[in-house]
């Protein structure tokens, strides 16, 4: 087994929240308001705007995903060879920034409206690695857990704030989405300005080699990895996007399309009040027990959309699952992978792990499109459901064995 060479300093308390943590914090907060001013009303300007069916968006959503796996190596890759995962993880930021700008010009063109958000997908494939590299090197093995989940509810602050600044902004700007566009990549920046003048780079203690393509291809001979990037594949695969969660609960419930962005609030609002927390936990009871327990509350969402509950029950009962769900599982995740990766080969890991999440994705995104489509949303949902209920068992069998 592969184990890190950086010399931590003893677990305990909170002492895992440095201020690296908190800086690379910052930066996703505001990003992710930028981020989420954007995609909070995607899935109903494509389904209701556009009119594409749900297969047709289940493609283009898997697609946005599954596109950004190879930059997902190539960004970890780079990071690792070049030791600078700052410049990478800015790199990305940047073209994530750069694509908000470019939204306006595409129009109402759907070729050139994908075309831009891929560049932004593509932007967020090249950053998430050399940034979640650097919280594995920014705290104590025994307090991942409770970085993470800082860092994640700060994550969450911003995806919860970014719809209601769209909401803002619509009202003070007499319903421009260009306005939108405009003000999202001004905040985007900002998040880029904060990375380069607070965040700090790792750099080894001691010389080491350029990390080669053989020694990525080395990772998969450990065992202990291969079981994690397979346990993650499976998990991705039985995980529905967003946009189709909020379109079934829309279209269940009829809901006025002012009412569609707040529904990402309601999942962000339980996740920022609940990733730092169940964080902690993960490093008091362990990273498996809790990350199992947040995708056994996804199955539980799904069941629920269609299930006997109805109107606003419903709505904040798959919402807190949905939110508790992405708090047990987003950064608990890596916290599991990172005592497992070598400190030189730490992003590339990070980025295989978080690349077999996002093929798999692509693959449910089409695959859930098609039952929707063709034997409707209730099968499809429950079929969802079997599907996390046999990750689940795969996962405990693959990574319950792992010392």
């Amino acid at each position: 087994m592969y184990l890190s060479t950086i010399d931590r300093p003893k677990s305990g308390g909170w002492k895992g929240v440095s201020a690296n943590v908190l800086a690379l914090g910052a930066v996703s907060l505001i990003t992710d308001v930028s981020s989420e001013m954007v995609t909070a009303v995607l899935p109903l300007y494509l389904v209701v705007g556009l009119q594409l069916s749900p297969a047709a968006y289940g493609v283009l959503d898997g697609a946005y995903t599954g596109a950004t796996t190879l930059l997902r190596l190539v960004g970890g890759y780079l990071a690792d060879r070049t030791t600078k995962r700052k410049a990478v993880a800015c790199f990305g930021y940047g073209l994530s920034a750069v694509a908000k700008l470019a939204l306006p010009v595409a129009g109402p063109s759907t070729a050139l409206l994908g075309a831009v958000i891929t560049a932004d997908r593509a932007g967020k494939g090249l950053r998430t690695a050399p940034r979640d590299a650097l919280i594995t090197l920014s705290a104590p093995a025994g307090d991942l857990g409770r970085a993470f989940g800082v860092h994640r509810a700060m994550d969450g602050i911003g995806a919860f704030t970014g719809p209601l600044v769209t909401l803002a902004v619509l009202a003070a700007a007499a319903g421009s989405f260009d306005a939108v566009f405009v003000t999202s990549f001004c905040v985007a920046t900002l998040g880029v300005v904060v990375l380069l003048v607070f965040v700090r780079d790792h750099r080894a203690t001691t010389p080491t080699t350029p990390v080669r393509p053989a020694a990525v291809v080395g990772l998969l001979r450990d065992k202990g990895v291969r079981r994690l990037v397979l346990a993650a594949a499976v998990l991705g695969l039985a995980t529905v996007g967003d946009g189709f969660v909020y379109l079934l609960i829309q279209r269940r419930e009829g809901l006025a399309i002012g009412w569609f962005p707040l529904l990402a609030v309601g999942t962000s609002l339980v996740y920022l009040l609940l990733a730092a927390p169940l964080g902690a936990l993960a490093d008091r009871v362990g990273q498996l027990p809790v990350v199992l327990g947040g995708y056994g509350a996804l199955a539980a969402a799904y069941l629920l959309i269609h299930g006997p509950l109805g109107g606003w029950p419903l709505i904040v009962a798959v919402l807190v699952l949905y939110g508790v769900f992405y708090a047990a599982t987003d950064g608990v995740l890596m916290a599991l992978a990172g005592p497992l990766l070598p400190e030189r080969l730490r992003t590339t890991g990070i980025a295989l792990i978080q690349s077999g999440q996002a093929l798999a994705y692509l693959g449910s995104s089409v695959l859930f499109g098609l039952a929707w489509q063709f034997w409707g949303p209730e099968t499809a949902t429950r079929l969802a459901a079997l599907g996390v209920a046999a990750a689940l068992a795969t996962t405990a069998a693959l990574l319950g064995r792992r010392r």
